[in-house]
């Protein structure tokens, strides 16, 4: 590979010709994007649905690092309640906990200088500097020396034009132009920012969030159950990346070379990946699927590996079907036994964190999986059914 060296261009929008795929693709999200998810999932699953998908999109993140945890290893980590953890989760809890700040305060918190030095800060929170880790000797703060990309022909622009680079990315994000630029300046940000690398490490996993953060600020509602009755939206965009880490990099290469064809190569990768991601996990709204090709099998699953009982099997699958139970809708299978007998047995599936209520204070409870011995067979049925960007082989 020849020397890298660093070219400059211009940061600006991309007007796609009309009746181009990328005009095509930037119709079917902006359509995505306003339509309403009047899913049949409760919000309690919901939830849970999504609290996978951040630990899967924080998996997913690191792995394009060169974090090789698996997914089976990270969840084990979870379930066990270790304090103390090694670097390589550690690395990941970051992430997840990035991804949550975000969703709780992106759309009251600009997208300036302090952003990405608090994204940034949290992400190598804990995690010792190269070579010896995926720390930053000056967490939060912009480079103060020139750096080189491995295995990249770009070199980004010297530590001293970082600063001027990075002030025109934020302009540019928060410029007030019309909606219909809204992804093409989400996918080109993406990309100037790894092009400036404003990090001396970190950068991929910032960029990743700060991707997130505009597609939240864009329009993507990701918050629980909305007025009338619709549930906010999953969104994964790392599943983008780290399906295929050297399209990913290919395709960035084709936007470093500053060209409106390269650009236009690139926001098309991220937009097709995007909507492919988002109609996939819109699935998951309609309870019926989730139901017949998730949480059934994940049962099933959990009764072969001995994580539950043949007794247990029954109140779960009974909190699947009705999507909420009391005790008298599971009293059949106490064979006439006291009432006390099926509560007693109730709450030793939510002490297993199994069960949850419904509400705080209610006798009424729904299926809970995102921190039991259950997640490891919902993660098993969502690799069956090509839900997993990482190819990971799960229980």
């Amino acid at each position: 590979m020849p020397e890298a060296e660093f070219l400059h261009y211009d940061l600006k929008l991309i007007e796609p010709s009309f009746g181009s795929s990328l005009t095509d693709l930037i119709i079917e999200l902006d359509y995505l994007r306003k339509k309403p998810l009047g899913g049949s999932t409760h919000p309690k699953v919901f939830f849970q649905l999504k609290h996978i998908f951040h630990t899967l999109e924080s998996i997913g993140s690191a792995r394009i690092e060169g974090n090789n945890t698996t997914i089976a290893e990270y969840i084990e980590t979870k379930l066990a309640g270790s304090k103390k953890v090694p670097p390589n989760i550690r690395e990941i809890q970051n992430i997840e906990k990035a991804m949550a700040f975000i969703e709780e305060n992106v759309k009251n918190y600009p997208i300036n200088r302090a952003f990405f030095s608090d994204i940034h800060k949290m992400i190598v929170e804990g995690l010792l500097p190269p070579p010896d880790g995926e720390g930053d000797g000056t967490p939060g703060e912009y480079r103060k020396v020139n750096l080189k990309i491995n295995k990249s022909s770009h070199k980004p622009p010297e530590w001293l034009m970082v600063d001027d680079y990075m002030n025109e990315l934020i302009d540019f994000v928060n410029r007030e132009d019309s909606p219909k630029y809204d992804l093409l300046k989400a996918a080109i940000a993406h990309h100037r920012f790894v092009w400036i690398h404003p990090f001396g490490n970190g950068n991929g996993r910032t960029v990743r969030l700060f991707t997130y953060a505009m597609l939240v600020k864009t329009g993507f509602n990701v918050n629980g159950r909305l007025p009338g009755g619709q549930v906010g939206r999953i969104i994964n965009p790392t599943a983008v990346f780290c399906s295929n880490r050297n399209d990913y990099y290919t395709n960035l290469s084709e936007a470093n070379k500053g060209t409106d064809e390269g650009i236009i190569t690139w926001i098309e990768y991220v937009l097709k990946g995007l909507k492919e991601e988002i109609e996939k996990i819109d699935r998951l709204s309609d309870y019926n699927f989730l139901r017949k090709e998730i949480l059934i099998p994940a049962i099933s699953h959990s009764l072969e590996r001995k994580y539950i009982t043949d007794g247990e099997a029954k109140i779960l699958k009974k909190a699947i079907d009705l999507q909420v139970i009391q005790a008298a809708d599971v009293k059949e299978f106490f064979g006439g036994k006291a009432d006390a007998e099926v509560s007693r047995q109730i709450r030793k599936l939510i002490d297993k964190k199994m069960l949850a209520p419904e509400k705080e204070g209610t006798r009424k409870y729904v299926i809970r999986f995102d921190n039991s011995y259950l997640l490891r067979s919902v993660i098993k049925s969502f690799g069956e059914k090509g839900f997993l960007s990482i190819r990971d082989d799960v229980y």
